[in-house]
């Protein structure tokens, strides 16, 4: 007995030595986050407690159609869909690694038929016994059985509980994600009804330029009969205003794909998208404030994603580690066995039962075990990277964005002073072309400046309320 347990002693000392050859995970410092700016701009010296990424978004959007149209795209979106399914499957994976923790139990029953060989130690067993006094066993021997049977891995090393840790991260992860899907969606609805609002605006423009082409033609055709201009005034106005309306009907199809493009977000079959065109360009985009950079981490969805998925590949990286360990498994059953069915209900001859304990672990040929852990060590540090090219480039995307509404706020008052003072050159050229005192060149070169002003300085508000809009949702804003 004692050279028994010097054996088992001998196999657990070898299985444990083994388990501390097991390798180390790959430690990297995180740079990019312990290096971060204190503020977006030297410059700007920002209050932390004003940051317009913690803004709901029904208060940062003041326009009742774009919020009806946000409010469909939440409840419609396919994409969204998508993603509250991926949360959905993750929640499962949790369950499935909890789910190893405790024992599984399973009933079961059977029936069976065997004969063994006369002359085998089973079959000449079997021949010389004796169910019953003057009763021999039967041949064939059938075997009737029914129980419960339970198998439980126990959790020496955490191994388990540290794959279901990993899911719940992972499972968070995608909580996050959804929130990102939020915030992109928010983004590109507004951004798509604000484009929208644009051509409405460019078509009323183009519309009021077709009119203002009409009068012209109408002009050189008097001054032509009076011999005042010439026939080639007259084509050249047809011209122009043959362009004018060409440019109407590509300004419509626009407007109709920008609408299907609302629509598709919406997760709806095409029809008319409810606005208001008339104070667009009377809009003032509403003031953004910043914080400070630190604030991305805990504000923006994608970053706690990432962050939410390099924890859960280290605690993978962990999982893996721990699969050098022996492991420690216990099975048993608990039933009724006999070889026929009415000797089922003879207790307690016919109780069987099992228990048994495994250590097992490897030994040699630990390859796959390895390549296991090579590559849970190598999509943590992936992971990483990843987690630093999100925080990169968000302090990237709001430093840019910043300095895009300066200078296209400065854009946008240059433009209108140009749009004012090619408006009055009209006015005077075409006053200057009735009383011949002007070439029909000098009354279409203001004419089409004045209107390609005029539309720069609608794309100009467009893209004024867009980088508004992009500078919310990189500060994290638009998903709560």
């Amino acid at each position: 007995m004692k050279i028994y347990n010097k054996y088992i002693a001998a196999i657990v000392l070898s299985l444990v030595l083994a388990s501390c050859k097991a390798p180390m995970a790959t430690v990297i410092k995180d740079e990019v986050k312990t290096n971060i700016p204190q503020n977006f701009n030297q410059e700007d010296q920002q209050d932390a407690n004003n940051n317009s990424g913690t803004t709901p978004w029904r208060q940062f959007f003041t326009d009742p159609n774009l919020v009806s149209l946000i409010e469909t795209a939440l409840k419609n979106n396919q994409e969204l869909l998508i993603t509250l399914q991926e949360i959905e499957i993750a929640k499962s994976g949790v369950l499935a690694k909890k789910g190893k923790l405790s024992p599984t139990v399973s009933a079961g029953i059977g029936a069976g038929l065997k004969k063994a060989g006369r002359y085998t130690s089973e079959g000449a067993g079997d021949a010389t016994t004796e169910i019953e006094p003057g009763r021999e066993m039967p041949d064939p021997l059938g075997n009737f059985e029914g129980g419960l049977m339970a198998n439980w891995e126990i959790d020496i090393w955490k191994k388990l509980r540290t794959e279901k840790e990993s899911a719940v991260a992972h499972y968070l992860s995608t909580v996050e994600g959804k929130n990102f899907v939020l915030s992109n969606l928010i983004e590109e609805v507004a951004d798509n009804y604000y484009e929208l609002l644009a051509l409405d605006n460019q078509l009323e423009i183009i519309q009021q330029y077709i009119k203002l082409q009409q009068k012209a033609l109408e002009i050189s055709k008097i001054q032509k009969e009076a011999a005042a201009a010439t026939e080639l005034a007259v084509k050249k106005f047809e011209a122009e205003l043959a362009k004018s309306k060409a440019a109407e009907y590509t300004i419509r199809q626009q407007i109709t794909e920008k609408e299907n493009q609302i629509n598709a977000l919406l997760g709806r079959y095409p029809q008319p998208i409810v606005r208001t065109k008339e104070n667009f360009m009377s809009t003032i985009p509403p003031t953004v404030y910043t914080g400070i950079p630190s604030q991305l981490l805990a504000n923006r969805p994608d970053i706690k994603q990432a962050e939410l998925e390099l924890k859960a590949s280290k605690l993978d990286v962990e999982a893996a580690r721990k699969e050098f360990y022996p492991s420690l498994e216990i099975s048993a059953t608990l039933g009724l066995e006999a070889f026929k069915p009415s000797y089922l209900v003879k207790m307690p001859e016919s109780i069987a039962y099992n228990l048994v304990g495994e250590l097992a672990g490897p030994l040699i040929n630990k390859s796959a075990i390895k390549a296991n852990f090579q590559t849970a060590d190598a999509k943590q540090i992936q992971a990483l990277y990843e987690y630093d090219k999100t925080i990169l480039n968000a302090y990237l995307d709001v430093a840019n964005l910043m300095s895009k509404i300066k200078n296209i706020d400065q854009y946008y008052q240059l433009k209108s002073q140009e749009t004012k003072a090619l408006d009055q050159s009209i006015d005077i050229a075409n006053q200057l072309f009735r009383n011949s005192r002007a070439d029909y060149l000098e009354v279409l070169l203001n004419q089409r400046d004045a209107l390609d002003a005029k539309m720069e300085l609608i794309e100009a508000k467009q893209k004024q309320l867009s980088t508004v809009v992009d500078i919310y949702k990189s500060l994290g804003g638009g998903w709560k």
